[in-house]
């Protein structure tokens, strides 16, 4: 079976791109970054976001870099 390459993503970009949960558990699988947590440190890399879900509004904080896992998520609301 081919394996889906992982999407290039400019962290910087992530804010309001919208999501797909490839197994959406609780009605929950539309999902669009509502906020990206910056470092305390400006010269860090960005490394988390806050994912909201669209049906029920319920937020989670992951890595940004966890949205490759096309396993778990497909870019876009599909």
């Amino acid at each position: 079976m081919p394996t889906t390459k992982p999407p290039r993503l400019n962290p910087n970009k992530l804010l309001l791109s919208k999501w797909t949960a490839v197994t959406p558990q609780n009605k929950e699988k539309h999902f669009i970054v509502s906020k990206l947590l910056l470092p305390d440190d400006p010269d860090a890399p960005l490394e988390m976001i806050e994912l909201e879900a669209v049906f029920s509004k319920r937020v989670q904080i992951l890595l940004w870099r966890d949205l490759r896992d096309t396993n778990i998520w497909r870019q876009g609301w599909l």
